[in-house]
Parts: C-alpha cells; structure tokens; sequence
C-alpha cells in the first residue's frame, strides 16, 4: 500500500482559527502611504523609567534563571496586596499565577476547564481571542448580545435564558473591548449570582481597570464571586508595558492548580528579571504617577474624539465610560458593511478603524475606533475622516 505524499502536516484544530481582522488590516496599511491608525489597542506611552530600571537591575543582580512555575513567590504578593489595597479584597498568593500577558491567562482557564460537551457563554462583540481560545478547547460556543439600549452591559435576566447543563463558563470584560463599555455593581452582583447558583465559571477579563471616566468605577468579579471566578489581567494597559507579556490570573484553589500544571508545560515561567521588574510596577509610587499621566491624557483625548465626530457625517459614537476606544455607529443609509466601510475610509481617507465584525456578528454596522494616538494625529484623523465621508 502506498501512502499519499504531502508536504506537511498539520492538525484539524488549527483549520478551525481564524485569523484576526484587525491584522489583516493593519497589514493591508502597511503597504500605503501616509496612513494613520486608530485601530491598534496598545498605549502609546513607553514604559515608566522605574519600571526598565528594576527591570535592568534585576538582571545584573542575577534574576536570569528559571523561578517557580506559579511565579516569584514576592511579585504573588505583591498582587495580592494590591488587590487588598485598591478593592479591598483577600486574595491568597498561592490563588496566583503570573502568565505571559492576559492572553495566556485566558487560554489557560479555557484549556483546564472546557472540553467537548461543554458550553461557554460569550459577549457579542467581544475580544477575539475568547472565539479562538473556545475552539481550541473543543466547547460549545454561545454569544450573548451586547445591546446599545442595554449600555453594552450583559443582560442578567438573557444570561438566565441561555444557561443549560451544558453551560461551564461565562466570559466577561469589563471596562470593554471593543465598546468602551464599563460595568455598573449591581450588575455585577446579578451576574455572581447566577454563576454561583448554577455552578458556572466566570472568566473575568480586567486589563482596562484602570481607564475610567466620568466617575465609573471597576468591579472586579472576584469580589462577589470568589469561588466561580478566574480573573484576568495584565500590566501591558496599565504600565504600557504591552512587549514584556506580564500577566497574571487569580483563580479558586481547585482550579489554579491546574492551571499552574498546563502554565507548566506551554511556558515554564515567565521570564524572572520581568517578575521583578512587575514587583517595582506594584508597590512603586512613580509607576502609579505615570499611570495618573496616561490617564488623563486619554480623558482628555476622548473629549476630543467624541466631540470631533459629531461633525463627521455617517457615524456616531456611543460615549464611552472605559478603555480607550469609541465605538461608533455606522449610518444605515449607507448600507455598507462594517468591513466595506473600514476598508472604504481606509483607502478614502488613510485612516485605520477597526470594523466591528472583527469581534463577533455583533459588531455589524459598527466601527472601533482607538485613542491611544497622539493628539496632533487623532486631529489629522478626524478631519481625513470629515472629508472623506462628506462625499458619500
């Protein structure tokens, strides 16, 4: 018997992901000129001096081995104490372990507790990440809307609706990406209720925490539902520290442990000199400082933003109490897609925006647009923007 030749093989599960949209486009971008991009989700801050310099010392004081796979016993403590100092809340450090960004984080709660035969329940539109990661672990995939009349907030009384024997996990992220979106604590304690009374995970997604306005505040899950949560977050937002993948998560007993053991096989640890450099972005009052910077700065650019689209025609912006994003409403007149639409600005106008499709079906007739951008820039965009669409 002769076998067929191929060239490589590859398993089945990888066919199942899709490439992200918001890639696609900004390769697309690269290959124009004089193009300016309001779609990437990274501060365009560097990263506080403090911050390198532990980084820089720790590595001539010998932090270049490998450290426990959980993570360097001090910067566990130094999360834990944060979480007692901004929210009040009692996290065991041995309910800790540091991840390569939140990224890894998430992967890593779908892959210890889904498999075939599980259902999880995700946000319409929400990061893409969550779709794929649901994929790799074989579950059932339920998208539950994100209304516009509803604040973009999960409907407790429409998540009662959807939960089944199959249902495992719920996925949540708040302060928002793509929406802005943020999270009031009534709903919050409504949404703790339902997982604990049906025995559902939450997986918290809560990179944003820090980006607040008008007087929203944050809610971290773990605080009304410690033992159904596994919660997610990153110093890549907070610290712009998005190139050195420093994460973490904090989950029930049951579940950090195996957790810790797939942690294990898929990176070891994360790199030691970065744990200590984290242990500075903690406790150091000049990272928080620097924090204070970027907030403020993004306060004001999204008064900029919000103010200067309402003189561009054929969008308009649902206000933001989060993140650093505005998602905006594509005229319907148009009859564009989102993806027809993002394309059409970006070769009109050269100004990238993210189409709301990239983040489920959800996103259809809507357009993500991100403020981590200089001012001169977000101005210049703006105005490319006005220009172009008073065409249409």
């Amino acid at each position: 018997m002769r076998y067929k030749k191929r060239k490589y093989f590859m398993a089945g599960r990888i066919n199942l992901l899709q490439r992200s949209k918001i890639r696609e486009l900004f390769e697309k971008a690269r290959t124009m000129e004089d193009v300016i991009s309001l779609g990437i989700g990274e501060p365009d801050f560097d990263t506080p001096d403090v911050i390198k310099e532990a980084a820089t010392r720790a590595m001539y004081e010998g932090y270049t081995h490998y450290t426990p796979n959980a993570g360097i016993p001090e910067f566990r403590e130094a999360i834990a104490e944060y979480y007692k100092d901004f929210y009040n809340v009692d996290v065991d450090p041995s309910n800790i372990i540091v991840t390569a960004g939140a990224y890894e984080a998430t992967y890593l709660a779908f892959e210890s507790l889904l498999e075939q035969g599980d259902d999880v329940i995700i946000p319409d539109p929400a990061f893409v990440c969550y779709v794929e990661d649901a994929k790799m672990s074989e579950a059932g995939i339920l998208r539950i809307p994100l209304r516009e009349e509803n604040e973009f907030r999960i409907d407790p009384d429409e998540l009662v609706e959807m939960v089944t024997k199959r249902t495992r996990m719920l996925v949540m992220n708040y302060p928002n990406n793509p929406t802005g979106a943020t999270i009031d604590k009534k709903t919050a304690r409504a949404i703790a209720d339902i997982a604990e009374d049906y025995n559902i995970y939450i997986l918290s997604d809560e990179p944003y925490e820090h980006f607040l306005y008008e007087g929203a505040k944050h809610h971290p899950m773990i605080k009304y539902a410690p033992d159904n949560t596994i919660l997610a977050n990153s110093f890549s937002k907070t610290f712009a520290m998005t190139g050195w993948r420093l994460g973490f998560a904090i989950a029930p007993s049951q579940v950090i442990k195996d957790m810790i053991k797939l942690h294990a096989y898929v990176i070891g640890n994360v790199t030691s000199f970065i744990q200590i450099a984290g242990i500075t972005a903690l406790r150091d009052k000049r990272s928080w400082d620097a924090l204070k910077v970027m907030r403020d700065t993004y306060a004001e650019r999204r008064k900029l933003v919000l103010k200067g689209l309402k003189d561009v025609p054929h969008v308009e912006a649902f206000k933001p109490k989060g993140a650093f994003y505005i998602w905006a409403k594509i005229d319907p007149e148009l009859d564009m897609a989102s993806e027809d639409f993002a394309n059409w600005l970006l070769e009109n106008s050269g100004v990238v925006v993210i189409p709301g499709t990239a983040f489920g079906k959800g996103g259809e007739g809507w357009i993500r647009i991100s403020y981590a951008t200089r001012k001169e820039l977000l101005l210049e965009a703006l105005e490319r923007m006005k220009k172009a669409l008073e065409k249409l």
